[in-house]
């Protein structure tokens, strides 16, 4: 079905129409003095951003940037100077072992910035923020060669997932209803095998797919979540259990389900954001800054 409606875009992009004209209206956008957020979160919601703009346009809309283009580059040298502080204080204080992952350093300057001698947990979940921020914080490593980009964003995303936490319920009772309606066979199995609780999705929509998906797919994903629409998170859910339908119908228990929702094949990993990213905007894709509307 998702394929049947997807026809006419799937083949523009195929052929590379689409991707042109995406590109030229968002350039049209950032010509604009200021730029205007809200056309932007628009676009984002309805496109997925050329990998050439991703990075600027998240920080615009993570207001790591102002929307005053000639403010960019002064900001960001602002930017660059607190994260070479933090940098060389972390490394003074010997808060990190030399040879750590540099996701561990990013973390370690985040906790000393925000004055933490540990990573907090989110209260709503109890969920400890260093397993939301060091898979975003790896990912945006792979994305980005610029780690003063990588350490902003990190952070914003970071907050981003904490002020979803109110609403977590709210994303898995999504995830349910859409599943059920979506592929019916794999929602009762899952019932029957007592295995809907066992699904790690408060890890998932915590960590917003990162380490679970690649780097390449969570872009896309990644692209509606700084425009404020978290909720598509519970459609990766879905579709992501919906690609893996075979071996999970096969699946005689929770564990043997578990199992299944870890081991995800390379080749259904962009498979899972595309459809993922259709269904949403199917079933009328809207952002959510302040409130998960089921």
């Amino acid at each position: 079905m998702t394929d049947e409606r997807n026809f006419r875009s799937s083949y523009y992009e195929k052929v590379g129409c689409r991707g042109v004209e995406e590109k030229k209206s968002l350039e049209i956008l950032m010509k604009e003095k200021p730029w205007d957020k809200v056309k932007l979160k628009q676009f984002c919601l309805r496109f997925t951003v050329p990998a050439a703009y991703r990075n600027l346009v998240w920080k615009v809309l993570l207001d790591i940037l102002p929307v005053y283009p000639d403010s960019h580059q002064f900001v960001m040298e602002q930017r660059s100077g607190q994260y070479q502080d933090l940098l060389y204080a972390v490394k003074m204080l010997e808060l990190i072992d030399e040879e750590a992952p540099l996701s561990q350093t990013l973390l370690q300057m985040w906790l000393l910035e925000t004055e933490q001698l540990k990573p907090p947990v989110f209260p709503e979940t109890n969920f400890n923020s260093a397993d939301t921020f060091l898979p975003i914080a790896e990912t945006l490593l792979e994305l980005y060669a610029d780690e003063v980009d990588v350490y902003w964003l990190c952070k914003s995303l970071t907050e981003v997932v904490r002020n979803m936490q109110r609403d977590l319920c709210k994303l898995k009772e999504a995830f349910l209803t859409m599943l059920e309606k979506e592929d019916a066979d794999v929602y009762i199995h899952l019932s029957e095998v007592n295995a809907l609780d066992v699904l790690p999705l408060t890890k998932w929509f915590n960590c917003c797919f990162a380490g679970v998906l690649d780097d390449t797919s969570l872009a896309k994903i990644w692209d509606k979540v700084c425009s404020g629409a978290p909720k598509i998170l519970s459609f990766v859910a879905v579709m992501l259990v919906i690609t893996l339908r075979r071996n999970i119908l096969k699946a005689n228990n929770a564990e043997e389900v578990l199992k299944c929702v870890s081991e995800i094949p390379e080749q259904c990993e962009e498979v899972v954001a595309n459809k993922a990213i259709e269904l949403w905007q199917y079933y009328g894709a809207q952002p959510q800054n302040d409130q998960i509307k089921k």
